[in-house]
């Protein structure tokens, strides 16, 4: 089954929509976003989303400036028929075409979420290890988990004894397993730059294909902004 694959900018609404309604984090990332719109047949799919990521130092290990590069933070997706490698290529063409300045392009799989990556492998982007592994990512607050700068904007210390003092007694401090980092250099001199750092790629568990085309919870939304390229 074949259908006509449509890709523009989103809307912050429909970002919204499909980040809520299709993605496992249910919310949008507060950094400045681009975000790209996917459409199959005329009906709105979901949003592949970039940005300045969590940390104003992205870019430093590679010793390049902030605006050189940015991260891939949400594929949200509603039900589709194109596998999701070809409606990440071609957002990432989308956004070099539209960012002639930028290089790189940085993702990660979140291990906590038993995710290694398959999509990024499927589109040939670098692996480079895991980061982040045993770091506290989050509290444990009354059941729920809390990053620690909500707990900074509460006006708290960040650390364990302040949250068991002022909001849960019980409270304990969530380590993850970090995340699986990847990059996807948008140039061939990058490329070769960043080639030695490249890892073999983390296998998932079980016999799994990781490019079919992917069942994502939900169903498809209204169109809240029209496309105008198709590929």
């Amino acid at each position: 089954m074949s259908s006509i694959l449509k890709i523009d900018w989103a809307t912050h609404d429909a970002a919204v929509f499909a980040c809520t309604n299709w993605h496992y984090s249910k919310c949008i990332p507060k950094s400045k976003l681009v975000k790209v719109g996917v459409w199959e047949d005329d009906r709105f799919i979901g949003v592949v989303i970039f940005s300045y990521g969590a940390t104003p130092h992205l870019m430093s290990p590679f010793g390049m400036q902030m605006h050189e590069g940015c991260e891939l933070t949400r594929i949200a997706l509603t039900k589709h028929v194109t596998p999701v490698s070809r409606i990440l290529s071609i957002a990432l063409r989308f956004l070099k075409r539209s960012n002639p300045g930028l290089r790189l392009v940085v993702s990660y799989a979140d291990l906590d979420q038993f995710h290694h990556g398959g999509i990024y492998q499927a589109t040939n982007w670098l692996y480079v290890g895991v980061s982040n592994q045993g770091g506290r990512s989050a509290f444990i607050v009354n059941g729920k988990k809390i990053h620690p700068r909500v707990i900074g904007l509460k006006g708290g210390t960040q650390s364990l004894e302040w949250v068991r003092k002022n909001l849960d007694p019980k409270a304990t401090e969530f380590r993850t397993n970090g995340k699986h980092k990847y990059l996807f250099p948008l140039d061939e001199d990058m490329r070769k730059r960043l080639t030695p750092l490249r890892k073999p790629y983390p296998k998932r568990a079980g016999s799994i294909v990781a490019d079919a085309p992917a069942i994502h919870a939900g169903e498809g939304g209204a169109e809240p902004t029209p496309a105008l390229h198709t590929l």
